[in-house]
């Protein structure tokens, strides 16, 4: 059954494939409407603003993010929302990670408007969608040693942390102080201490420093 979709958020900074994607879920859904962005901060920008959006159709390769700092930028702000990933940079590992990271779907852009409708109705029911090649079957088989692994259990503690620490995280990786977190989020200092010392604890780390370090390597090695 076709779950019922009113408004969806488009994030590509290609044009072409951006209207591509809204055809395709107009055909499926002439009712729904859909908003296009072409940058996060267009998006969280339009995320903000009265229209709540039943799904986003969101690129990992976008200017102004590196890696997974999209995804992650959305889904600390807005953890109820549905993310469905859909790229081109289709490989395993990014598949993982996208889902460790609290993407709802990943659909390489290499497949037709017939599968993106189904991703959505799948993503729309409350399930994790993923091509066949990818499914949860098939992703325990042929790793690849000790770094992706090591890769993995990162992009896993990353996603341990709650919306809060998510934003916090994000903000030291653009070099803030706590004091200039404490300012961007309306809250005090010391709670801002207490969430660093949380994220370091749950991404087992010493350091602001060093937990900057290792979640950017996540980035790094999906080559982006």
């Amino acid at each position: 059954m076709m779950s019922a979709i009113s408004n969806v958020l488009v994030v590509d900074d290609h044009p072409m494939f951006r209207a591509a994607l809204s055809t395709a879920v107009k055909l499926a859904h002439p009712a729904s409407n859909c908003t296009e962005s072409a940058s996060i901060d267009e998006a969280i920008q339009l995320l903000g603003e009265a229209v709540t959006f039943d799904i986003a159709l969101v690129d990992l390769k976008i200017p102004g993010v590196s890696g997974f700092d999209g995804l992650l930028r959305i889904r600390s702000l807005y953890p109820r929302l549905p993310v469905l990933v859909v790229s081109g940079l289709d490989c395993k590992r990014i598949v993982d990670e996208s889902i460790m990271l609290g993407a709802a779907g990943f659909l390489p852009k290499s497949l037709d408007q017939g599968e993106l409708v189904s991703a959505m109705d799948v993503v729309m029911q409350g399930d994790v969608f993923l091509p066949d090649k990818y499914r949860a079957e098939n992703l325990s088989d042929n790793t690849s040693g000790h770094e992706e692994n090591a890769e993995l259990g990162m992009a896993e503690r990353v996603a341990s942390l709650t919306p809060q620490q998510l934003r916090v995280l994000t903000m030291l990786q653009e070099g803030l102080l706590n004091k200039q977190i404490a300012y961007e989020l309306g809250v005090g200092s010391s709670t801002i201490k207490k969430h660093v010392s949380e994220i370091l604890r749950k991404l087992k780390v010493n350091s602001r420093t060093q937990a900057v370090i290792e979640v950017s390597k996540i980035d790094q090695q999906t080559v982006f």
